[in-house]
């Protein structure tokens, strides 16, 4: 599945965010964050400079911190600030596989046209394979079967029946994690 400019640039623009939810974190906090010593001193810096020097700064730290993992970083500000910003990457890579799968279903539509081949409901696609990696318990019928009521139909009720489909499965998936999480700090044999 390829990635759009634009799709990389709203990566860029979330970890942009992260960068500046970081340095607004207190210096005792920031020193936890699991970053090379000399980003940590940039991002206490950081945290003392004002208007579009600060921008700058923040763009020239986001460039920096892309070549790191980034997940340790928004569980550090998730502990401090909330889990806004981790709801809100999630849910842009909810968009993200949505608008990918009807992207697929829309060529897939196309190319059975060319063909002249009768497109059905249980079509096979790679964005479902990618999707089942990242949310397993998610049922690839519904999503081929919703991404082809859209591309023939083209009616955005089914694009937001995909979108609502994913974050009910994340949300699944979320508190599965956070039970098994509670099982097993209760039980320390586990």
């Amino acid at each position: 599945m390829r990635i759009s400019r634009s799709e990389q640039k709203r990566r860029v623009k979330e970890i942009e965010r992260l960068v500046a939810e970081l340095t607004t974190l207190p210096p005792q906090v920031l020193s936890q964050a699991p970053v090379p010593e000399e980003l940590g001193q940039m991002l206490l810096a950081t945290a003392k400079l004002q208007g579009s020097v600060r921008q700058r700064q923040i763009k020239y730290l986001t460039k920096l911190v892309q070549e790191h993992p980034v997940e340790a970083l928004y569980q550090l500000v998730d502990h401090h600030r909330g889990k806004a910003l981790a709801v809100h990457k999630q849910l842009h890579v909810l968009e993200f596989y949505r608008d990918a799968l009807i992207n697929e279903a829309l060529e897939q539509q196309e190319l059975c046209r060319q063909h002249n081949v009768e497109w059905e409901e249980n079509w096979v696609s790679d964005t479902l394979v990618e999707i089942r990696e990242h949310l397993p318990e998610v049922d690839p019928l519904t999503l081929s079967r919703l991404s082809y009521l859209f591309a023939r139909t083209r009616n955005p009720r089914y694009s937001r029946e995909i979108f609502r489909y994913l974050r009910s499965v994340q949300a699944l998936q979320q508190r599965n994690s956070d039970r098994s999480d509670e099982v097993c700090s209760r039980d320390p044999n586990r």
